[in-house]
């Protein structure tokens, strides 16, 4: 159990977590470390895909037939690397992640990241990104959610790449129950960390229970949240958990107490 700080930046702050519970851990603790009292709600739980993975790790046991892997979420790594993917597997392969939270989550099972993108955005991946050379294979392989946005497979392809998307994991809604919504009651803050989770708090808790203060962890999610019609207040610049943390920091040193509130 983490004891909360008897000071700090978002003391008196009730922020609430939104993200799936193995994943939040981090964010948790650096809320609680900054003084907050974090109300965990996950309303999104990360799972196998329909076929149990046998996709996933058929396509893995075949991939040196791959120029490039490319990965969009820490989920498809630590996805992938259960069933066997890893550096020294990878012989000529290069890898990309789209941003540095993705690149970690790859360093920390060994994996060397060839190319990441200055912007977390699958545009910016797609701009980075070289076009096939004339002797190479032109194949990339891209294990994602079930759910993702095709901006980057057709931005790939755009350039000449022929792109295997393969289903590493489903992203899921979660069920709290009523105590569990009771627990929103005076929030202060809510931190969002994917556009599901956007979507999934919505559907559960509805627009009346968001607290004064939004943060995102980034530009995609944040628009997911606006066109939902709620006002954001705080977009990550690094769009980490850590990042996030820091802006809710960053921004509760300029606005005052809890909830901005002077």
């Amino acid at each position: 159990m983490t004891t909360l700080a008897p000071t700090g930046p978002l003391w008196g702050w009730r922020v609430i977590v939104t993200g799936a519970r193995a994943s939040s851990s981090r964010l948790l603790l650096r809320l609680a470390q900054a003084g907050a009292r974090p109300v965990e709600l996950p309303v999104i739980e990360i799972v196998e895909p329909l076929d149990g993975g046998a996709n996933l790790e058929l396509t893995l046991a075949n991939i040196d037939d791959y120029e490039w892997v490319v990965f969009t979420s820490a989920n498809a790594v630590e996805r992938c690397c259960r069933r066997g993917f890893k550096s020294r597997a990878l012989g000529r392969v290069k890898v990309a992640a789209i941003g540095t939270a993705t690149a970690a989550a790859l360093l920390e099972h060994g994996v060397r990241v060839d190319l990441v993108p200055d912007v977390a955005l699958s545009e910016a991946l797609v701009e980075a990104f070289p076009p096939p050379a004339a002797h190479q294979k032109a194949v990339v392989l891209l294990p994602c959610a079930a759910e993702v946005r095709d901006v980057l497979a057709e931005g790939l392809r755009a350039k000449g790449w022929r792109v295997d998307v393969v289903v590493a994991y489903r992203t899921v809604r979660t069920a709290p129950g009523e105590s569990d919504l009771q627990a929103l009651a005076g929030a202060d803050a809510v931190v969002f960390t994917s556009s599901s989770t956007v979507t999934g708090y919505l559907d559960l808790a509805g627009p009346e229970r968001v607290p004064p203060v939004v943060a995102c962890i980034g530009p995609v999610t944040a628009r997911t949240a606006m066109k939902a019609g709620l006002r954001v207040d705080i977009v990550a610049s690094v769009q980490t958990t850590d990042g996030l943390a820091d802006g809710l920091i960053e921004w509760a040193r300029h606005q005052g107490g809890p909830g901005g509130r002077q």
